[in-house]
């Protein structure tokens, strides 16, 4: 077939986990669906990414024992998202997301777990739980999709050859080797490496699993996904969105498609000029992980459609550590006892353990002229660098040369020689970390609150006592890490709403049109839910779109 004049009951934009749930969907009820992507491999960020999913209710969390209600999960969304997302959105999400998870899981080579105690975000408001949501891939063989395992997107942070982690192996992992839990996290994934070489798997776990069990089912139902197809823009009729325009072997060419066009081909984290417009500077496309290929198109052709944006001054923040090779994702590192963060001024401005985009956002908040917050300072000693993983490395290794050469990392035998190194007054950093320690001997953050939310505690370290997130900074030399405002994608998108119709400014919808992830406006609003929030609100609107165009969409609720 010839890719001009093709035609499809539904095109799919992007082959990320939104994009790809949308066909499978599509696909499940009869659709004759296909899915492009712009660039030469498929899974999107969601390839990159921890691959979990937050969607309360599903079945796997049920089997589990996790203990929830409809109405706590309601109440807890909508303190999360707050008044600027309609509560026909939040429902949406909550009615939908469980029967996302059983599609896939009743379609695609992947199945999930929960994972365990990994605390919602903000688990101490209405309907929070400490106990947490959040499901991820169980790891699974890799040759199930044959070639096509060749043209998966790569991950993030891609882990030893044969070596599989999961989020559940990644909390324990972080402690270093000599934690109790950590020597049994560390067996589990030697003794499953030693497995897949026995067997000669090429294993699977956290967003490459879902990722490629997404396409596995995909092709498993015979939907072609065309790479190296990026859209130039939507093929309108009679006002109707009707198909797409595209680029193939170099060519342009026509998609059809029958009943509408799914856009999920992810947010504008790459786009420069997308990121000067709309965001709060200084900001980077060298500070994102997200994909290489999310560069707003979707978003901007659906503009030209006349579809209304939302949230693009936002994204799925988190503190970054800007290393010669590219961001790291700064997650574990922040919790555990021993560091503080400082801003320019060398002051404390935030709870290091919270949310990551809440850590950024009080960045944001707090920078300017007098006292910049950006970038951020990570201040520990050696007895942390003795006794954690930091950024992949293991306890007591030299961090590498070129991140001191890249400015990313400082060293010194004193506070104040580290404050010089940074530019920081050494003064109020000496009485920063002196009024810390004294919070860290107490067992009681009395300025920030560090370590009293359960999600605080899930990255600490349970042998420190009396506070899991507190020890004193004592220990020279000291370390100063360059913290700037990265993040896994921009939140910011297409107006939808609760059947994932993308809107114009007066609220009606577009005919044809539908969006999901990234390239639509988050349903979490400014705030984040918890772990996969991004993706399974990603993935729960990319079916509700399906489910939509399927014509079986059922009254909300």
């Amino acid at each position: 077939m010839t890719t001009d004049g093709a035609e499809f009951d539904v095109v799919v934009v992007g082959s990320g986990g939104a994009g790809m749930t949308a066909a499978l969907t599509a696909a499940h009820h009869g659709l004759r669906a296909v899915v492009i992507e712009k660039t030469d491999r498929f899974g999107g960020s969601t390839a990159r990414s921890g691959g979990g999913i937050w969607a309360p209710g599903n079945e796997v969390l049920r089997k589990a024992g996790v203990r929830d209600t409809p109405e706590q999960a309601r109440a807890y969304l909508a303190h999360v998202a707050g008044g600027g997302v309609p509560a026909q959105r939040q429902q949406a999400l909550l009615e939908h997301g469980p029967a996302m998870v059983a599609l896939v899981r009743a379609s695609c080579p992947v199945d999930f777990a929960w994972v365990p105690n990994y605390a919602d975000y903000y688990p101490e408001a209405p309907g929070g739980l400490a106990q947490g949501r959040s499901i991820e891939p169980v790891p699974f063989d890799g040759r199930v999709l044959g070639a096509e395992l060749a043209h998966l997107n790569p991950p993030y942070l891609p882990a030893p050859p044969g070596v599989t982690i999961t989020q559940a192996d990644y909390r324990w992992l972080s402690l270093g080797p000599r934690h109790p839990r950590a020597m049994l996290a560390s067996a589990k994934v030697l003794g499953r490496m030693a497995r897949t070489r026995l067997l000669g798997q090429r294993l699977l776990s956290m967003g490459q699993a879902l990722a490629a069990g997404l396409r596995a089912g995909l092709a498993a139902q015979d939907v072609p996904v065309w790479l190296g197809t990026p859209l130039t823009c939507l093929h309108l009729e009679d006002g109707r969105v009707a198909g797409v325009n595209v680029t193939r072997d170099g060519q342009p060419a026509l998609i059809r498609a029958r009943r509408g066009v799914v856009l999920a081909a992810g947010g504008f984290e790459r786009n420069a000029e997308m990121r000067q417009r709309y965001q709060r500077q200084p900001v980077g496309t060298e500070w994102t992980t997200g994909a290489a290929g999310n560069t707003g198109d979707a978003i901007t052709a659906g503009e030209a459609a006349g579809a209304a944006l939302d949230l693009m001054d936002d994204a799925w923040w988190g503190p970054a550590v800007p290393l010669s090779g590219g961001p790291y994702f700064c997650l574990a590192e922040r919790s555990l006892p021993g560091c503080i963060l400082v801003n320019g001024a060398g002051q404390r401005f935030v709870n290091e353990s919270a949310p990551y985009v809440d850590a950024v956002h009080a960045m944001y908040d707090g920078h300017g002229a007098g006292t910049p917050h950006i970038p951020s300072w990570l201040i520990f000693d050696q007895r942390y660098r003795n006794g954690y993983v930091f950024a992949g490395l293991p306890p007591r290794r030299p961090l590498p040369r070129r991140w001191y050469a890249a400015g990313a990392v400082f060293r010194a035998p004193g506070l104040g020689d580290l404050a010089g190194q940074i530019g920081i007054e050494p003064g109020p950093l000496a009485k920063t970390v002196a009024r810390f320690n004294e919070f860290a001997e107490a067992g009681q953050d009395a300025d920030f609150g560090r370590g009293d939310s359960a999600y605080d505690r899930y990255y600490g370290d349970p042998r420190q006592r009396p506070n899991p997130n507190l020890a004193p900074l004592a220990q020279p030399p000291f370390y100063a890490v360059k913290i700037v405002p990265g993040d896994l994608g921009t939140k910011g998108g297409l107006c939808t709403d609760e059947r994932a119709r993308v809107l114009r400014a007066d609220g009606t919808p577009i005919a044809g049109l539908y969006a999901a992830g990234n390239a639509s406006a988050s349903v979490m609003g400014h705030s984040y839910a918890g772990a996969g929030a991004t993706i399974g609100h990603a993935m729960t609107f990319g079916y509700i779109a399906a489910l939509d165009l399927a014509g079986k969409m059922t009254p909300s609720a």
